[in-house]
């Protein structure tokens, strides 16, 4: 039986690379200490998911295990021995960063570091995929010629009209700290395929959602957007009138796409990872679809000031993964997505 390594295992990617990969007969064993909790208090818990995946899957074998903690994952990793690990453990806030910058680094770079090296020591032909971040680009598309339209913004050049392509550049720009130790930890998993010959792979996430995401303010856009409107909740937009648009992806396509690659696997590869033009929504358009789903009025305040580094249209160009893997293909369209997460709200309220 192929097994799998996945840290974060109990997070919205990590959870639904679980079943993905239970359900195709793999034996899956998970690594998550659920820092989440301590990141975001209370409404960042996992535990739920953890037991979730621990009552639904018999193959499946949970770890509480501190990525930061090297020896204890060195000894995880060489006891199981994975067939491929997929690494998507992180602190993911831009804010919490800036407050707690050496816990950002130690999880984000360090914590991916320690990761690679165990791999390299226990299973260097293991093929490794690493969750990074469209942050890596830091507010660097911002300054692509935009168009502001009546409720979003968008690209004015026909070039960028699909969007961000692998090619742009990290450099010159303000990343936020939490894109900083991303950049970091993007590098080294790059620089650990190069350099030892593994077949290692960067995704560069948009917006990653699902109905699994236990989102909050500082973290998870859609899924505390539809928490909001379900609860009566005020929701903050941070800036750029509510027109920054994010293109969403959900977690079943992300661990589809990682199976492709686990199957031919490739050296040091990059990806950006979303859900293209056509799963694109800017926040006050994401107001109208779920108020549409839900029938109740979303209730907002604007705040007018946008967020350190942050995006105002950030749209991935998938031509490189679909060239790459032509069997994968973004299955879940905007509405089903915005859906399935209201309909997982109401069940956990």
């Amino acid at each position: 039986m192929k097994t799998l390594l996945i840290t974060g295992s109990s997070g919205l990617i990590g959870s639904e690379v679980v079943s993905f990969f239970s359900n195709a007969g793999w034996s899956v064993h998970g690594i998550d200490n659920n820092l989440r909790r301590d990141f975001f208090g209370p409404q960042g818990d996992t535990t739920w998911n953890r037991d979730r995946l621990k009552k639904s899957f018999k193959s499946f074998v949970h770890h509480e295990v501190d990525i930061r903690d090297r020896k204890g994952l060195l000894s995880t990793v060489a006891d199981i021995k994975p067939t491929a690990i997929v690494h998507t453990a992180a602190q993911p806030s831009h804010d919490l960063a800036a407050s707690r910058p050496f816990d950002d680094f130690d999880v984000n770079a360090v914590g991916t570091l320690n990761l690679l090296e165990a791999a390299r020591q226990c299973c260097p032909d293991a093929p490794f995929i690493h969750m990074s971040t469209n942050k890596v680009y830091g507010d660097g598309p911002n300054q692509l010629p935009l168009i502001e339209k009546d409720t979003r913004w968008d690209y004015a050049d026909p070039a960028d009209a699909d969007g961000i392509k692998e090619t742009f550049s990290i450099d010159h720009s303000m990343h936020s700290i939490f894109g900083a130790s991303k950049v970091a930890a993007d590098i080294m998993v790059q620089e650990y395929g190069r350099y030892f010959q593994m077949p290692t792979c960067c995704l560069r996430g948009g917006c990653l959602t699902g109905p699994n995401h236990s989102g909050v303010e500082l973290h998870g856009f859609l899924s505390y957007l539809i928490k909001c409107n379900l609860e009566g909740k005020t929701y903050r937009i941070f800036g750029y009138k509510g027109k920054q648009v994010r293109d969403n992806i959900h977690s079943l396509d992300v661990a589809c796409f990682m199976f492709e690659f686990i199957q031919a696997p490739r050296i040091s590869e990059v990806y950006n990872l979303g859900g293209g033009r056509d799963n694109s929504i800017s926040i006050i358009e994401a107001f109208s679809l779920i108020a549409d789903i839900s029938g109740k009025k979303m209730t907002y305040e604007y705040v007018d000031e946008n967020r350190k580094g942050d995006h105002i249209c950030y749209i991935s160009d998938l031509s490189k993964m679909r060239a790459h893997y032509p069997k994968w293909n973004i299955t879940k369209d905007l509405r089903s997505t915005f859906e399935e997460i209201f309909c997982a709200w109401q069940g956990r309220s």
